[in-house]
C-alpha cells in the first residue's frame, strides 16, 4: 500500500472522487500542512492506494481534471491546488507527472507539488461526507457532476457498485 495526498477544491468534492476509484483502499479527509511556504493547512485527502491496481498517474490525471487546476482563483489559501508526497523519489515522480499531463491543458497547470508535513481529520460528521448524504444539495450541484465526469472518462478504474 503507498498513499499520496491531494488538494484542489472541497475536501468533501476530492474525498468523494477517490473514494469512488478501483485500488484506492482508504481516503483521510481533513487539512494538510507543508513545509516551507506553505506550512498553513488547507483543505485535502490522503489516499492510501495499491498501485498494482491503480497507478500514481492515473490519480494524478483524475486529481489534476476533477478540480480548477489551472484556476489561481482567491480561495487558493482554503483550496491549495496541491499533490503532497511523502518523501523525495515521490515528489521528483509527481513533478515530472504533471508536466505529462501538461499538454492536455490549454491553460498553465498550477497544481503544485509540496513535501507532505501535519495532517488534521475533519470532525467525524465530515467524513465520508458524499456517500452518507448524496442527496444533499451540495452533492448534487458539486460532487454528482464530478462523478459523472469520472463515470464518462475513467469508468474502468470505478469500484463496482459505486456509481450505477
Amino acid at each position: 500500500m503507498r498513499k499520496i495526498a491531494f488538494g484542489g477544491g472541497c475536501h468533501w468534492c476530492t474525498e468523494a472522487v477517490f473514494q469512488s476509484l478501483k485500488g484506492v483502499e482508504s481516503v483521510e479527509q481533513g487539512y494538510i500542512a507543508s513545509t516551507g511556504e506553505e506550512t498553513s493547512f488547507s483543505e485535502a485527502v490522503i489516499v492510501h492506494f495499491n498501485p498494482e491496481i491503480i497507478s500514481i498517474k492515473i490519480l494524478i490525471e483524475i486529481h489534476l481534471l476533477t478540480h480548477k487546476s489551472t484556476s489561481n482563483h482567491s480561495m487558493r489559501n482554503k483550496y491549495r491546488s496541491a499533490v503532497y508526497s511523502f518523501s523525495k523519489r515521490q515528489n521528483k515522480e509527481v513533478q515530472e507527472i504533471i508536466t505529462f499531463f501538461q499538454k492536455k491543458f490549454e491553460n498553465k497547470v498550477i497544481t503544485k507539488t509540496y513535501p507532505f508535513s501535519e495532517f488534521k481529520p475533519s470532525r467525524e460528521p465530515l467524513q465520508n461526507y458524499y456517500y452518507s448524504n448524496p442527496n444533499k444539495p451540495f452533492c448534487e450541484k458539486f460532487i454528482d457532476p464530478k462523478l459523472k465526469f469520472l463515470l464518462k472518462n475513467f469508468g474502468d478504474h470505478l469500484q463496482e457498485n459505486r456509481l450505477d
